[in-house]
């Protein structure tokens, strides 16, 4: 069946819907068609093959059950907007609640159409956010005949589907990646790496990082300084969450101040500080010249005897990493400095093999950019359907 616009703009029928259907939607309350349940406490129970759910998701197993029917998770204290969908037999802790089906109503229909509530709006608390039944019981929705709601739930099951098999597969490529790193770099002892091109032999140097590579830092800087455009600026935090291996784009801007320093290319850039020493403990190579390099970032330019994509990827892993992470001092925030890197004892083979190696990864991150991407799509499209295949309230 084709989705069409229904043509008409009001609360009684959605945006998009499946051609055939052209009747209003009924309001009802939430209560009237799921029966809402409270999860109980598991420490009592034995480990078994039953599912526990808390609300995060999976958590255990055990060897007693809460329900014999499907069911929708929703959390009832800490994370309450992530509904989860429970094949049964299964557990959930006493912070989840589970919704079942009291009348004939398409269980995946209610799914989707949790999936677009805003439960934060129904929050009582005024510390950690939490749920009622009184409140979930409340809740007004809209809902279609039976037969429309099958079609919508089977639509929206298949497209939960597809993003977890996309969620899958990034997963997957990101456990491959990291057992790579584990074979192509030596491990605690060794002097050559487990895994290695064709044609490259011999022991790799070993050498203190100081002796291999010029050390400065980066200036200034901060969030609020940030614009919708300018000139491109890399600020430490974003190295956690945003960038791989190889920055090539970036997505802050600014306005460039007085001795700002700017990058000529192919620097190795290494967070001065963070929460933890794992956080600070990577690093990244700025591709591009002509980008900002904000405060708080230990600057590497590595001598032509070190490729910069593969000293980044030998400080963020194995025991380069490790010994950084036992370098960096602080307690609620950790630091590193330039002289803590000058004194990390590098291994490292011939320049042809590091640039082997960087690429190798290079074309690895990109795979898995480009797997990220689509998955981010999917998931747009997704809130894209839900906007415009149910009625607001």
């Amino acid at each position: 069946m084709l989705l069409r616009c229904s043509g008409m703009k009001n609360n009684k029928t959605p945006e998009l819907r499946f051609s055939g259907f052209i009747n209003d939607w009924e309001q009802r309350k939430l209560g009237e068609i799921l029966k809402i349940n409270s999860g109980r406490d598991y420490k009592h129970l034995l480990e078994g093959n039953i599912p526990v759910y808390g609300t995060g998701g999976y958590m255990l197993s055990v060897n007693d059950k809460l329900s014999d029917d499907d069911a929708i998770g929703i959390g009832r204290k800490g994370t309450i907007n992530k509904p989860q969908l429970l094949n049964a037999p299964f557990w959930t802790v006493d912070t989840l609640f589970y919704m079942t089906v009291k009348e004939k109503i398409s269980l995946l229909f209610c799914y989707s159409l949790a999936s677009k509530i805003h439960w934060e709006k129904f929050d009582e608390s005024t510390g950690v956010p939490s749920l009622s039944k009184a409140s979930i019981d409340k809740i007004a929705i809209n809902v279609p005949s039976f037969k429309e709601q099958i079609i919508i739930g089977s639509f929206f099951k298949q497209l939960d589907d597809t993003i977890a098999l996309h969620q899958q597969e990034l997963n997957k490529l990101k456990q491959t990646k990291q057992g790579f790193l584990q074979k192509m770099f030596p491990r605690e002892g060794d002097s050559v790496s487990e895994l290695r091109f064709p044609g490259f032999i011999g022991d790799w140097e070993q050498g203190k990082l100081g002796n291999l590579a010029d050390f400065s830092k980066g200036n200034g800087y901060t969030k609020n300084e940030l614009t919708y455009e300018g000139k491109p600026v890399i600020l430490y935090g974003r190295l956690y969450t945003k960038y791989e291996t190889v920055i090539n784009s970036v997505d802050t801007f600014t306005i460039e101040k007085e001795k700002s320093v700017i990058s000529e290319g192919n620097e190795v850039i290494v967070p001065a500080s963070g929460e933890t020493s794992e956080d600070i403990s990577r690093a990244s190579v700025v591709a591009k010249p002509g980008i900002i390099l904000g405060g708080d970032l230990n600057i590497i330019r590595p001598y032509e005897k070190i490729n910069p994509t593969f000293l980044a990827l030998t400080i963020s892993n194995g025991k380069q990493q490790k010994e950084l992470s036992k370098r960096a001092q602080g307690k609620s925030v950790v630091h590193l400095h330039n002289s803590d890197l000058k004194e990390v004892n590098l291994i490292f083979p011939k320049i042809d093999e590091q640039t082997k190696i960087g690429n190798f990864f290079i074309q690895f991150d990109e795979t898995i950019v480009l797997h990220q991407r689509e998955l981010e799509v999917l998931k747009e499209t997704k809130k894209a359907f839900l906007q415009k295949m149910f009625i607001n309230t």
